[in-house]
């Protein structure tokens, strides 16, 4: 319905933060908050939380991010995750949907958590099949995001960038880079972030995600519960150098800090975003 295989470009969202319960709140009194992103999962079309509902009335974008399509899984994608997402689309007018460059389930097992795919050709197919399946049912343009990982799978035939690069060619998805995530496998596994951002289609950026981690036992973990920390946001700055996205959002996840702390990372993040001192 949607394989967004044009070059049109998607309205500017600006500067937004993740809607989570418990800070509903917060998101509703923050200053600088251009949209928001839900998890798709967690919200039910027809039972919008009153807080959400709220943003919509005032005119913010609500984006539905998901979390349990399992792109880059054997499996063919569920059809009824696909639907729900397309359903919240609608009732949230949406301008558009997303999932990560994962899988989150085989053989009947779930994970738990975003896996990354080897990146090579043959997982790359395996990838494009499945986001070409969920364009066909999804009523707006789909993003595909980067993940972090904490290993790399053997015989990689293609760098990050590339695999992605070529997932966009090939099905005409939109990319959310998650600048954190970056910041993440360049210390996990050794990837080179610069590399990334010249590799990738900036063109086809749909918006930015960026988090704070946390250190444990020589490994940065993406917590999504720690402040987001300065080389994170040098990376934000490094991406808008090149090509300025149509959005940047924060998220946070737990541990979550008085309104004042997640008001300055939205300044910092704006502050980057716009390549403002």
């Amino acid at each position: 319905m949607a394989a967004d295989r044009g070059g049109a470009g998607l309205p500017s969202l600006g500067v937004g933060i993740g809607w989570r319960p418990e800070i509903d709140l917060t998101v509703e009194r923050l200053p600088g908050v251009d949209f928001v992103e839900v998890v798709a999962e967690n919200l039910r079309a027809d039972a919008l939380p009153e807080s959400v509902q709220l943003l919509r009335d005032r005119g913010l974008p609500v984006l539905p991010h998901a979390v349990t399509l399992s792109l880059g899984g054997a499996e063919p994608v569920d059809r009824h995750r696909v639907e729900h997402l397309a359903r919240l689309a609608e009732v949230l007018d949406a301008p558009l949907v997303s999932d990560h460059a994962c899988f989150v389930r085989a053989a009947g097992l779930e994970a738990g958590h975003l896996l990354p795919v080897p990146r090579t050709r043959d997982a790359l197919d395996v990838l494009v099949a499945n986001v070409r399946a969920a364009q066909a049912e999804l009523p707006v343009p789909l993003a595909v995001e980067n993940v972090a990982a904490l290993l790399d799978w053997p015989e990689a035939e293609l760098t990050e960038g590339a695999f992605l690069a070529e997932l966009v060619e090939r099905t005409g998805c939109r990319l959310l880079v998650d600048v954190a995530n970056l910041y993440a496998n360049a210390h996990n596994i050794g990837t080179d972030p610069a590399a990334f951002l010249d590799t990738v289609p900036l063109e086809r950026v749909a918006y930015v995600h960026v988090a704070g981690g946390v250190w444990r036992e020589g490994l940065y973990h993406d917590s999504h519960a720690h402040p987001v920390p300065g080389e994170v946001l040098d990376l934000l700055a490094a991406l808008c150098d090149r090509a300025r996205p149509p959005g940047v959002l924060l998220e946070r996840d737990d541990d979550y800090p008085a309104d004042a702390e997640l008001a300055a990372e939205l300044t910092a993040i704006r502050a980057a975003w716009e390549g403002t001192p």
